[in-house]
């Protein structure tokens, strides 16, 4: 009887626990005003799995949190480069979001060959003889970045700066097992991780992950886009199983915002003072009008979300979207619906199938939708396709790290360049058309079982 009463206090006790532990979690999505629809997402998942939910709501559901432990807010400064006036209407809402204006007189090239990314990562590092700045989401161990370490390796023995910024979530494997880095480290290089994993969860926002790619030489010399460092997006030869993705080079006022957003970033991940970017050479570089736009915990408000939101209202011709993974929360959704109704071209290229099969569960439904609202699907057929770009009118268009969809727009560490000069744009107009040769325009028939597994996932598609 004793051990029975004992029992049911235990079961009580952790029931009360439990409940109070909802309550609280509750109490603390409503602090953060969060959106109906993610609220909605969580209170769903609360119902089905109660106290599990909870502890992964703490470790994943936070998103902007400033407290003494969080990443210093990054403020983009110009070295004068920038115009004098608003070049457009997404320059202008950037601007009045606190984001630096568009920079002139930059030089761009774009690079969506595998082998060409590589041979343009290689004779830069080659060429620099100060510093060479790195961050990705991807770092893989494989024989593409053992010639890239080796190349670092030489570059670090005749004085080079060599630092590179890694995220411990997005490259796990080579987070736990850091062999590969040991010359590296020993000639003199630095090698750090983005809020490593093995932090107490307190101190920690696993959820948060830095999904820049930045690739800096010398700090005039800018690789960006969507390549991560693996034989997956770049290598000496083309492979059958390498993905299709984007790079692109620049020189100019962009270099130097970009390099102040890699200095934010080290500084957080080390620890160490916020070293000043240093200025980029003056002159004329180009004829590329290139604002520059990070996104994420660090940035006060969702700047690009807004203008993204605010163009797709605005297009009168077309937008083109080129994303690897399509789970757009209900906004940005009905915007696109809205802008086909007016009349607006409206095309999502995506692979037919992607590496995620989560993700091409969460995207389904909404895919289905925009076929019946007329909107163009391209599913292409060919290898997976990771690049990120968005084209909007004539007017502009998106290259960088961003997906669409909730995780990338509204909660990673992200960068995104817009550009406005005609000849990027017809570039990457030319870029997208090839996507659609060898596509298919139909998404395939579901079963019933499918078409609620679908459905199923736009509860948690503010998670994905």
């Amino acid at each position: 009887m004793h051990n029975y009463i004992l029992d049911s206090l235990i079961l009580y006790g952790v029931f009360i626990v439990g409940e109070i532990l909802l309550f609280l979690t509750l109490c603390h999505m409503l602090y953060q005003r969060r959106s109906p629809t993610s609220l909605i997402s969580w209170l769903l998942f609360m119902v089905v799995l109660p106290y599990f939910s909870v502890l992964l709501y703490f470790l994943i559901g936070k998103r902007k949190q400033p407290d003494s432990r969080s990443k210093s807010s990054l403020e983009i400064k110009s070295s004068g480069g920038e115009s004098a006036v608003e070049v457009n209407s997404i320059d202008g809402i950037l601007r009045s979001n606190g984001i630096t204006g568009v920079s002139e007189q930059n030089s761009f090239e774009l690079i969506t060959d595998s082998v060409k990314a590589f041979e343009t990562m290689m004779d830069e590092i080659q060429k620099a003889d100060k510093s060479i700045s790195m961050s990705t989401y991807v770092f893989k161990n494989d024989a593409v970045t053992k010639q890239i370490l080796d190349a670092l390796v030489q570059k670090v023995s005749q004085g080079v700066h060599v630092r590179v910024l890694i995220d411990s979530l997005g490259s796990y494997t080579i987070y736990f097992f850091q062999g590969a880095f040991k010359k590296l480290r020993q000639a003199g290089g630095e090698v750090r991780f983005f809020m490593p994993l093995l932090r107490l969860p307190y101190r920690n926002y696993i959820n948060l992950r830095n999904h820049r790619k930045i690739y800096l030489f010398d700090e005039n010399t800018l690789l960006s886009g969507g390549m991560n460092l693996s034989d997956k997006y770049l290598g000496p030869t083309k492979s059958p199983g390498q993905w299709e993705d984007v790079l692109f080079k620049t020189e100019g006022e962009a270099t130097y915002q970009y390099a102040q957003i890699f200095e934010n970033d080290w500084a957080y991940a080390t620890g160490e003072p916020l070293r000043q970017a240093a200025l980029t050479s003056g002159g004329v570089h180009g004829d590329a009008n290139i604002q520059v736009l990070p996104s994420g915990p660090d940035i006060k408000g969702d700047a690009l979300y807004k203008a993204l939101i605010s163009t797709i209202h605005a297009a009168k011709e077309r937008i083109w979207i080129v994303t690897p993974y399509f789970v757009p929360d209900e906004s940005l959704f009905l915007a696109l619906k809205i802008a086909k109704l007016k009349g607006v071209d409206v095309k999502l290229i995506t692979p037919k199938t992607s590496n995620q099969l989560i993700a091409d569960l969460g995207r389904s439904s909404y895919m289905r939708e925009l076929a019946e609202c007329g909107i163009d699907l391209v599913l292409y057929n060919g290898s997976m396709l990771h690049a990120k770009a968005i084209l909007l009118d004539r007017e502009a268009t998106m290259i960088g790290s961003v997906n669409i969809d909730n995780r990338s727009l509204l909660l990673n560490y992200e960068v995104v360049s817009f550009a406005y000069s005609e000849t990027i744009i017809n570039e990457v107009d030319a870029w997208m058309q090839g996507f659609m040769v060898n596509a298919e325009y139909q998404m395939p028939e579901a079963s019933k079982i499918r078409r609620i597994a679908e459905n199923f996932m736009r509860i948690l598609a503010p998670q994905l």
